[in-house]
């Protein structure tokens, strides 16, 4: 087919556009900043801009969208823009184009409202509950993209859950430069039991859901190795493979929720050039237990994780060796 992927610059991006052309699918990618992977078809510009998707759009099949503002803090109206203003103009340009499939890449956040996520599979996406700005935008968008399904369009809604692996600046760097730092605490001693997807499973799900969009189509899929760990132990895990030594303190979860309120407001005030150190969204993701029933993934998509969480630790260990 012939596919435009919105967001290839980013890291998941890039894995997915690098597994569409592998699987020989025409590629084209349509983001700010040059995707830098071989074989893909690049076009710069912004997904709110209706008459470039327009041109971006030419022959194109299928869609699959990844582009979105993520961030623990920001503007509102810069998260609206992009992740639900963005998705709409680019549902309204797939369909006026005939498009044949649509992937929209959504986020297990859009159904979580605090409380543990135990064994669960993909939530009704909840823009009224949703955690930050980004889950809730993220929600809007993700119900925006399902009510466009229909037998000419089919419209897949998939939602990795924490992507991470060697290469990532965002997830994985931040862990170790904290933990070099002395600056990474364990909420209630990091006994919370996680769901991770380790980068090149993440990218062969969302490429599943594109070969199966005609079957799947209607619903959405919460993607992950289906491994859950504590969040203790894959911090350690991270942490060892970049050669830094594992968090060994930790506050109570209520305290990190606390400093992540007044840190938000701090931010809110006077915004730091990175992301904040803490948010009350970031700790509740590390005090509350989300692992996510894989079955219905695995069977609508036919597909299944090719790369375990010990193997995916080993090869993010050897990347930061060389």
């Amino acid at each position: 087919m012939s596919v435009l992927i919105t967001g290839a610059s980013g890291f998941l991006g890039r894995a997915v556009a690098g597994e569409l052309v592998a699987a020989g699918h025409h590629v084209r990618s349509l983001q700010r900043r040059a995707s830098r992977v071989d074989g893909v078809e690049d076009v710069l510009g912004s997904i709110t801009d209706a008459p470039l998707l327009a041109r971006a759009l030419e022959g194109a099949d299928a869609v699959v969208h990844l582009a979105a503002k993520v961030s623990l803090a920001g503007a509102p109206a810069e998260f609206h823009a992009v992740n639900v203003e963005g998705t709409r103009v680019l549902l309204d340009a797939a369909e006026q184009a005939g498009v044949r499939r649509f992937v929209h890449v959504s986020s297990p956040s859009v159904a979580h409202a605090g409380a543990a996520l135990v064994g669960v599979g993909a939530e009704p996406a909840s823009p009224e509950h949703a955690r930050g700005e980004y889950a809730r935008t993220k929600a809007e968008a993700e119900l925006l993209a399902l009510a466009r399904d229909s037998a000419r369009m089919p419209v897949v809604a998939v939602r990795p859950h924490l992507v991470w692996g060697p290469g990532d600046t965002q997830l994985v760097a931040r862990i170790v430069e904290r933990a070099r730092a002395g600056r990474l605490p364990l909420l209630n001693h990091g006994t919370a039991l996680i769901d991770s997807t380790y980068i090149d499973n993440a990218a062969s799900g969302i490429v599943a859901a594109l070969d199966h969009a005609d079957t799947a189509h209607g619903a959405a899929y919460v993607l992950t190795n289906g491994e859950p760990r504590p969040v203790g132990e894959l911090l350690a895990g991270i942490c060892l493979a970049g050669g830094v030594r594992p968090p060994g303190w930790s506050v109570p979860a209520w305290l990190g929720r606390a400093a992540g309120s007044i840190v938000e407001g701090a931010w809110r005030l006077r915004p730091g050039r990175d992301e904040p150190p803490m948010t009350r969204f970031l700790a509740e993701q590390l005090s509350t237990a989300h692992w996510f029933d894989q079955r219905e993934t695995r069977r609508a998509l036919s597909w299944s994780p090719s790369v375990s969480l010990d193997e995916g630790l080993a090869r993010l260990a050897a990347s930061y060796a060389r």
